[in-house]
């Protein structure tokens, strides 16, 4: 897949681009339903096949005060585009300039001008330009004067079905499945485990103390995490290796009354060894429990013997 970050230096497609548009957070299940349809016509067209996206996500420019947490960093998202076997991305940097751009000039000079669109295949909801003033019906006009044909892809459920509104996928569903503690909920909807990245820091050491030392892995502020709570997740580290894992993320309330911030501790079943440095990607699978204040040190090590039964099982180890 071709990454485009440059509009100037994007050759003019010959024989004209498939496209759909959107953040794309998340690389969903509903996002792929529409992938596939729209890789599906431009291969009947012969045409290249796109996605146009946009960083930052357009809401931390046009509302930053309400912009939700992010599903996918731009790399995540970009790796999972790729393997929707698209020809292109096109990756657009959204500034109040751009946002504040008619939906009709973007159509002009980004998908007619500059990637020789033939079609756009999008969700039937889709909003785009300033003050979201375009929508399927203005591309469909659009489309009948400038040559490109247009289809508003119905909302899809988990297994891909057209589906009414308390069924659909969407990013939005998967962040409140989240905010639930929900991981399993939001990973049918993604269609694979909910995934959170980031560099193992230096922690208190409490864990090793108790005997259950941990990897504390930083993320960064603008991705969503779960709730607070003990979950049986997958350790990646940058060898490709993955290790079964129970994971506390949360403020650690028999420690400290006032944490600033819930923090990410994975401790690895099956490895003991520095990890300090090192780039991780943690996959959730089940949330075990609620995070919970103990009475004592042995009290709280009984559970966490517990909480790595119940991880191991959960993962099949």
């Amino acid at each position: 897949m071709q990454i485009i970050r440059d509009l100037e230096s994007c050759s003019r497609p010959d024989n004209g681009t498939a496209v759909t548009i959107g953040a794309y957070d998340g690389v969903h299940r509903g996002h792929r339903a529409v992938i596939a349809e729209m890789r599906r016509q431009a291969t009947e067209g012969g045409f290249a096949s796109a996605v146009i996206t946009f960083d930052p996500h357009p809401a931390r420019v046009v509302r930053p005060e309400s912009a939700p947490l992010l599903l996918t960093s731009l790399d995540q998202k970009l790796e999972l585009l790729d393997e929707t076997g698209l020809d292109m991305a096109v990756v657009i940097p959204f500034d109040e300039q751009r946002s504040l751009e008619p939906a009709p000039d973007f159509v002009k000079s980004v998908l007619v001008d500059t990637l020789n669109t033939r079609l756009i295949v999008v969700g039937a909801d889709f909003h785009f330009g300033h003050r979201r003033s375009g929508n399927v019906p203005l591309l469909e006009d659009m489309g009948a004067e400038l040559g490109f044909g247009v289809v508003g892809h119905a909302l899809v459920d988990v297994d891909g079905v057209a589906a009414r509104d308390d069924a659909q996928v969407s990013s939005t569903a998967i962040r409140r499945a989240l905010v639930d503690g929900a991981v399993q909920r939001a990973s049918s909807m993604l269609g694979r485990p909910f995934e959170l990245r980031g560099t193992v820091v230096e922690g208190d050491k409490r864990g090793r103390e108790l005997g259950f030392p941990t990897a504390n892995v930083a993320i960064d502020s603008s991705m969503l995490a779960p709730a607070d709570g003990v979950y049986a997740a997958w350790y990646e580290r940058p060898d490709g290796s993955i290790h079964a894992s129970a994971v506390n993320y949360g403020r650690r309330p028999t420690f400290y009354d006032d944490a600033a911030a819930s923090v990410l501790e994975c401790h690895l079943l099956d490895f003991d060894a520095d990890l300090y440095g090192e780039p991780a990607r943690v996959r959730f699978i089940e949330r075990l429990r609620p995070e919970q204040a103990f009475d004592g040190i042995d009290a709280l090590k009984d559970q966490l013997q517990r909480d790595c039964a119940a991880a191991a099982s959960a993962l099949g180890r």
